[in-house]
């Protein structure tokens, strides 16, 4: 897990993927935060990715840096308390201008049966389970 975390960390952006009915839906987040032994990531309860991952939690992650590729297919799990909110928000000090722990807004996923795939050209294929 500590690879992935590394990897995303990182890149800095990586791609979500999630589905919106029958439809794909694909955006750029930067937020990936360890706590309690688990990677999240984090949106606002406003935004239609919440939506789409209240009806269908199955996500894919992509990310791309320096000729490697890593994709996380996983479940994005809804972690409620405040603990793990507050710690996204300590990990991202500049998120505080538009979210707060408390403002019922922020919302914090954390990865759940997932499957790292680290890709590059030239090189095996590596597999990586958390």
């Amino acid at each position: 897990m500590k690879r992935v975390y590394d990897f995303l960390k990182k890149a800095e952006v990586y791609y979500l993927a999630t589905v919106d009915g029958d439809s794909p839906r694909v955006r750029p987040f930067g937020t990936v935060n360890e706590f309690e032994g688990r990677l999240y990531i984090q949106t606002g309860k406003a935004k239609s990715v919440s939506r789409q991952l209240a009806e269908n939690p199955q996500a894919e992650i992509c990310a791309f840096m320096d000729g490697a590729w890593i994709r996380i297919a996983c479940e994005l799990v809804e972690d409620d308390r405040v603990q793990a909110r507050k710690s996204m928000l300590d990990a991202y000090p500049n998120l505080r201008a538009m979210y707060d722990e408390n403002d019922g807004n922020t919302q914090v996923f954390y990865m759940k049966n997932a499957t790292a795939t680290f890709s590059s050209f030239g090189k095996e294929t590596e597999e990586v389970k958390f």
